[in-house]
C-alpha cells in the first residue's frame, strides 16, 4: 500500500546547514504571522514546545525526538487540541519530519507529517496549511 502521509518538498538556494538552522528555529517560522504563539524550545533531543493559533482553535505540543545535524529533525506531537475538529486530539502521536538532501549548491527539503493521512478530518485544512509554511517560504529559506 502506498504511503499516504502528507508530504511536500522544496529546493532552496541554501546549504543544508543554513536550512537546518532555519528549521530548528521554530519560533522564527511557526509563529507570528497569523497570531500564532510558540512557547518552549526545540534545540536538542528531548526539548518540548507548544504552538497555539487561531484564537485557541489549534493547540499542539511537540517533543524533539530525532536530530541529525544538517540532515533530519523529527518532532513527536504529544498533545493536540484542534477545536475545529470532532476528534480534537487527531494530531496526537503523529510526527512532523524534515529531511534535508544536498543537491549541488542547493538543498532539497522534504517535509512529512507522518500520520496526517487523507482519512483524517484535519487533512483537507492541515495539508494546505503545511504547504503554505513550506512552499510559500514561511521557513524563510528563499
Amino acid at each position: 500500500m502506498e504511503n499516504q502521509d502528507f508530504t511536500t518538498s522544496i529546493t532552496v538556494d541554501k546549504s543544508p546547514a543554513e536550512v537546518f538552522d532555519a528549521i530548528l528555529n521554530v519560533r522564527g517560522w511557526w509563529s507570528g504571522l497569523y497570531g500564532e504563539s510558540f512557547e518552549g524550545s526545540s534545540e536538542k533531543v528531548g526539548d518540548e514546545f507548544s504552538f497555539l493559533a487561531g484564537g485557541g482553535m489549534h493547540y499542539s505540543k511537540q517533543k524533539l525526538v530525532e536530530l541529525e545535524q544538517d540532515k533530519k529533525l523529527v518532532w513527536l506531537v504529544t498533545e493536540s487540541n484542534l477545536t475545529f475538529l470532532e476528534n480534537t486530539n487527531e494530531w496526537q502521536g503523529t510526527r512532523i519530519s524534515f529531511e534535508l538532501f544536498p543537491e549541488g549548491e542547493k538543498t532539497k527539503v522534504v517535509f512529512t507529517h507522518v500520520g496526517l493521512i487523507p482519512e483524517f478530518e484535519c487533512y483537507n485544512s492541515c495539508a494546505p496549511a503545511w504547504t503554505g509554511y513550506v512552499q510559500d517560504q514561511r521557513l524563510n529559506l528563499g
